[in-house]
């Protein structure tokens, strides 16, 4: 019976020789990607020269990766163990030779081989601990030798981060907007005192309040916006309690956190934008329609005369404009250069009087390209429309509560004159709730219901020469 080793083959030349491919991350660093050693002549010398050079390969790999992650850390005690985990098992995996038998590296005492052979590589300190072993093959090696059966650390603020990041910010339409505020609110944390290293379970309400205390005395943040920034630490340990299994053994302590202020400065925070007075609306359409671009006209007329948002107008595709549908409208859909807020932002919103006529001019010139304005139909494309749009407003106004968003408070507030319900309102604006769907069965039904409602508050005094609009000079 011929010799049957796991990377042992027969040369041409009638020798033995270990031939063994390099990990992926390995070859690079090594500049090869394969590890090939003489054993010997004959079946007895192989056997012989068979573990060391298996161990010279186990070494060679650790060695790679020590140095590829020399001066960094290999990630947090929990992404250590994984990868230990992982490792373990392609140790599990071979073989050792100890005397004339040959065990599975699973065996303890196979393992124990294993283990001590590797760390004799290794200088030993005076306390008579190996110095320099990499985190991960370590780790590895213990699981090993304790039958897979090493417990995993505790999940971390920093284990909860790195999979916030990974699961719910990278890919995002506002990816590097939402991976900044991540950032700030961890050195937040860690200002507090709540080091990022800390175990989720070992969280309490005293860490929150620090952290609320720090916000409000150190920075002097307004209430409102401790509030922010409390919501989102709350939001990254809620995922993380969820995504770990921890929602049994742990309270979030940041979870209802009492910030006086907060709630009256987020009442006020409505009285913060103002609707557009109607004797400014002239004025305002009169500077845009002159000085500003045929694109932004058009933009301009859609959210005035629907109460859209205005990154919803500017991110649309010519496929999202119905206008041979029975009641033209506009489909609100999610795309990749422009999400929306909330589900109840999809909806269809009807087009009427010079709404519509806006629609169709823009359709018109959008030609064969995809975007209804192709200038802004990208990712941040509202706020450059925006930036351009205030600069109008302001030649106009120096009332800071008056701005292009107060186009959509005034649809709001001649919807409410008009004495559309709020479930009304919701179809035409976009509010979530919850129960809308329930209240209305269809989309043909509630774009009807949407129809009757913006006829209802464009019907008012003033409203009659809207179509008109002045015109472009």
């Amino acid at each position: 019976m011929g010799l049957v080793l796991k990377h042992v083959n027969r040369t041409k030349a009638g020798t033995w020789q270990y031939r063994r491919r390099l990990p992926r991350d390995v070859a690079p660093i090594v500049g090869k990607g394969e590890f090939k050693r003489f054993l010997g002549s004959t079946e007895r010398e192989a056997l012989r020269n068979f573990p060391k050079v298996n161990v010279e390969f186990e070494r060679l790999v650790a060695g790679a990766r020590m140095r590829s992650h020399a001066g960094q850390s290999v990630g947090t005690p929990l992404e250590v163990h994984r990868q230990a985990e992982r490792r373990a098992q392609e140790l599990a995996a071979t073989s050792v030779y100890i005397g004339d038998r040959v065990l599975p590296a699973s065996d303890p005492e196979a393992a124990s081989v294993l283990r001590d052979s590797y760390l004799s590589s290794f200088p030993y300190d005076d306390a008579g601990e190996p110095v320099g072993v990499p985190e991960v093959e370590g780790r590895a090696l213990s699981i090993l030798v304790n039958g897979g059966r090493l417990s995993r650390p505790a999940p971390t603020i920093e284990d909860a981060r790195l999979l916030y990041l990974r699961e719910r910010i990278e890919g995002d339409i506002n990816e590097t907007a939402k991976t900044a505020r991540l950032r700030l609110n961890m050195e937040h944390l860690s200002a507090a005192s709540v080091d990022k290293g800390r175990a989720l379970t070992s969280l309490t309400r005293e860490d929150a309040r620090n952290v609320k205390d720090y916000l409000l005395r150190d920075l002097e943040m307004k209430p409102a916006t401790v509030r922010r920034y409390i919501n989102g630490v709350c939001a990254l340990i809620n995922f993380g309690m969820t995504e770990f299994g921890l929602r049994d053994t742990m309270v979030n302590p940041f979870q209802n956190l009492t910030i006086r202020g907060a709630e009256t400065a987020t009442t006020a925070a409505r009285d913060e934008r103002s609707p557009v007075p109607e004797p400014m609306l002239p004025v305002l359409r009169e500077r845009v329609s002159v000085h500003a671009g045929e694109d932004l006209w058009r933009i301009w007329r859609i959210v005035e005369g629907t109460g859209c948002r205005l990154g919803e107008v500017t991110g649309l595709l010519v496929s999202d404009v119905m206008l041979d549908a029975g009641i033209p409208y506009i489909s609100l859909v999610p795309h990749t250069h422009r999400r929306l807020k909330n589900a109840g932002s999809v909806r269809r919103v009807p087009l009427i009087g010079d709404a519509l006529k806006a629609a169709r001019e823009a359709v018109k010139a959008a030609g064969n390209g995809p975007a209804l304005f192709s200038r802004y139909g990208r990712v941040r494309g509202a706020d450059a429309a925006s930036a351009i749009l205030m600069k109008h407003v302001r030649a106009v106004t120096e009332d800071r509560k008056i701005v292009v968003h107060s186009l959509r408070h005034r649809m709001e507030d001649r919807l409410t004159l008009a004495g559309v319900s709020e479930f009304d309102r919701n179809l035409v604006l976009g509010h979530s709730s919850g129960g809308m769907s329930e209240r209305y069965g269809g989309p043909d039904a509630r774009l009807k219901v949407a129809e009757r409602a913006i006829k209802a508050a464009l019907s008012g005094a003033g409203d009659g020469d809207r179509g008109k609009g002045p015109r472009r000079k």
